[in-house]
């Protein structure tokens, strides 16, 4: 499964661009040229982003359409020629503008920022369930083994078989599986039960770490849909 996207257009020069840029980044497009098409398709399918070209009559509507209904898993982008209404853009609620003539380095830059943000959302409440070693420490005396059981963007669920502390940072350390990637970060419990289930939030991680996970759990996500 790719993400989704609809171009609502009639510059094919400018809809070629993006048609070959998105598809690098894996993602699926559909242009419709008929602004009221284009809002018929909206209201039956969900996309993962839009891109209006405001010179087009009719796209304006649509975007505002879009911000009224607060579409929830679109992500609206808009094409503008240096027109007058490009100042009202920004009240209009559009996330990213382009400029016509469109520049490869301009759309590859706005897309991939794109991109980003809707994983940012797609990820931020999926959980992966696992069944891998994690060590968790405090301090010099308090070493615990447990077992992740499910992981996140913003932390880790795990099963111990004793007392996990409460209080005070702990020391993450676990592989992840089917990859290279080591993962340490600082903890804090967030809960526990008493069948020895806890969740632990992250605390302190590394950008690097954070994106590596991040990467993870993207491919994890599209590999079972």
């Amino acid at each position: 499964m790719t993400l989704s996207s609809m171009v609502v257009s009639r510059d094919w020069q400018e809809v070629g661009v993006l048609e070959c840029i998105l598809g690098g980044l894996h993602i699926d497009v559909d242009v419709e040229s008929e602004p009221e098409k284009a809002s018929k398709k909206l209201a039956k399918s969900k996309f993962d982003a839009l891109i209006l070209d405001c010179d087009l009559n009719g796209t304006a509507k649509i975007l505002s359409g879009v911000r009224e209904v607060s579409h929830p898993t679109c992500v609206p982008l808009v094409i503008v020629s240096g027109s007058p209404g490009r100042a009202q853009l920004d009240a209009m609620g559009a996330n990213f503008v382009f400029e016509k003539p469109i520049s490869v380095e301009q759309a590859v830059h706005t897309l991939s920022a794109a991109r980003n943000m809707i994983m940012d959302g797609r990820l931020r409440y999926h959980r992966q369930n696992l069944e891998i070693p994690v060590s968790l420490s405090c301090g010099a005396k308090i070493q615990l083994q447990a077992r992740l059981t499910n992981l996140s963007q913003g932390g880790i669920g795990v099963k111990v078989d004793a007392p996990i502390p409460m209080t005070g940072p702990l020391r993450i350390s676990f592989d992840l599986p089917q990859s290279k990637l080591h993962v340490k970060s600082l903890g804090k419990v967030a809960w526990t039960d008493p069948e020895g289930n806890a969740g632990i939030r992250f605390v302190q991680i590394t950008r690097r770490v954070k994106r590596d996970l991040q990467l993870w759990l993207e491919q994890q996500y599209f590999a079972k849909r």
